[in-house]
């Protein structure tokens, strides 16, 4: 199902589905009932363009934490249950805007309908989370090992038992580490399903293996029009997942603003020092709301025609290059003051 035709489901005060723009999560990593520590995580997320955010809820002093960390941020929030049901039931009853659970671990029908009765009591989101590592035992043996085909079983059976239970107010997620899999199930899922899909390559890895499995695996599900909301998952310093899931939907088209840097890989015909500008660039544009393209460029073969596509950039030549704006060179410029001009010219940046 294409992401313009899911269900539409609210997520405190944002919306998924039907079209709605893809939204970027994140989990924390800090202990959930350490609030201070959980919301400066969550303010240092929010400010790097996080717009849903996760929290883990394994004993009942993180779900009442909840309540106290729902008065200081500014996102919504989702709590992560696995196991006891109770901690579902609570974490709702503390606020939380939504709330992940595999159901084939909660327990029995009654523990899985108490929680599905507290989110129907107050509209409460559930997200069906089903991971390749936690198929059932009967799916392993039917289809001989995990499969694409399995943990889509998996997934619909669990929709299945809740909305036998009177709900659908649902959000479904299936994750593999194993990037071809992934890519399987979600077109297998989503031509089976209304539901909008939250897409991510799960256990990807650290911040450098995992941006290459997530931006294939992630790459390829989005531009196929599946996902309403993604997270890239990665093992370091969760700002560096919506970094890179930003740079993933701008990279696709799926969404403006933002500042485009571009580079040149470099040869032997650099003669500035072009990795390090490049990197310096980049950092700098980070912190502009600018919707444009900066184009930094080492030599003189295809640096000023690659420039002059962009809005912005630096063409090198020895020691020097050319500050092109617009497709028009401004002027020649020593390379110590590559940056400085730059920054100068997105402080006055005009789209006229």
């Amino acid at each position: 199902m294409y992401r313009e035709n899911t269900k539409v489901i609210q997520i405190g005060d944002r919306a998924i589905g039907g079209g709605n723009p893809i939204l970027i999560q994140s989990m924390t990593n800090t202990p959930t009932e350490d609030v201070a520590a959980t919301v400066a995580q969550i303010h240092r997320l929010e400010e790097a363009g996080c717009e849903i955010i996760r929290c883990t809820v394994p004993n009942m002093e993180a779900a009442l934490a909840i309540k106290e960390i729902k008065k200081q941020i500014h996102i919504p929030l989702v709590a992560d249950i696995h196991f006891d049901y109770r901690m579902a039931v609570a974490a709702i009853e503390n606020g939380a805007d939504k709330i992940r659970i595999n159901p084939g671990n909660i327990g029995d029908r009654d523990k899985v309908l108490a929680v599905v009765n507290a989110a129907k009591e107050r509209q409460i989101p559930i997200r069906v989370g089903v991971n390749s590592g936690s198929l059932e035992k009967s799916l392993l043996e039917k289809y001989g090992g995990v499969t694409a085909e399995g943990i889509v079983e998996s997934a619909l059976d669990k929709v299945s038992l809740i909305e036998e239970l009177g709900y659908d107010n649902l959000v479904i997620s299936i994750k593999s580490s194993d990037v071809s899999m992934c890519i399987k199930a979600h077109e297998i899922l989503a031509a089976k399903t209304s539901y909008p899909l939250h897409v991510g390559i799960t256990e990807s890895g650290t911040v450098w293996s995992g941006n290459i499995k997530s931006g294939v695996g992630l790459g390829v599900i989005l531009y196929q029009g599946i996902g309403d909301t993604i997270r890239v998952s990665l093992s370091g310093d969760p700002v560096e997942e919506i970094k890179s899931a930003k740079l993933i939907l701008r990279t696709l088209g799926l969404r403006k603003g933002g500042i485009e840097v571009v580079s040149c890989p470099t040869c032997g015909r650099t003669k500035i020092d072009l990795i390090k500008l490049a990197n310096e660039v980049e950092t700098l544009a980070a912190a502009y709301p600018l919707s444009i393209k900066v184009a930094v460029m080492g030599c003189v073969v295809n640096g000023p025609g690659e420039a002059r596509e962009a809005d912005l950039g630096i063409a090198g030549g020895i020691g020097e290059g050319l500050l092109i704006k617009k497709g028009e060179v401004v002027r020649k410029i020593p390379e110590t003051e590559f940056l400085s001009a730059l920054k100068y010219e997105l402080d006055n940046w005009s789209e006229a």
